[in-house]
């Protein structure tokens, strides 16, 4: 899978949007997470682990304790193929217009 592909899936689902949503101001603990979401903590530890590894969110330790941050850099592929299928799609628009403009002409 490309690695839009796999940062599609992982936004395709409402918690991990919710939880990558949380993250964006400041990281935080599951705990934390969990106190602000209807799932419990072993749900948003799973929700975590497929966002990392689709490298939206990252993680740090201090002691004992794991921060959450999301990873902006991890919508980067997202962004390119968004950006590719608009020009692709721009692109086709201009050169349908072109046409129609052309048999337009013909037609006077």
């Amino acid at each position: 899978m490309k690695a839009y592909g796999e940062t599609l899936t992982a936004l395709a689902d409402p918690t991990r949007r919710a939880i990558l949503e949380l993250l964006r101001p400041r990281p935080m603990t599951v705990s934390e997470l969990a106190d602000k979401m209807p799932v419990s903590r072993p749900a948003v530890s799973q929700h975590l682990a497929v966002l990392r590894e689709a490298h939206l969110v990252n993680e740090t330790r201090d002691g004992t304790r794991r921060f959450y941050r999301a990873d902006p850099k991890g919508l980067a592929a997202l962004r390119s193929y968004l950006e590719d299928f608009w020009g692709d799609v721009l692109a086709d628009f201009a050169n349908a217009a072109e046409a129609e403009k052309k048999r337009k002409r013909r037609k006077r």
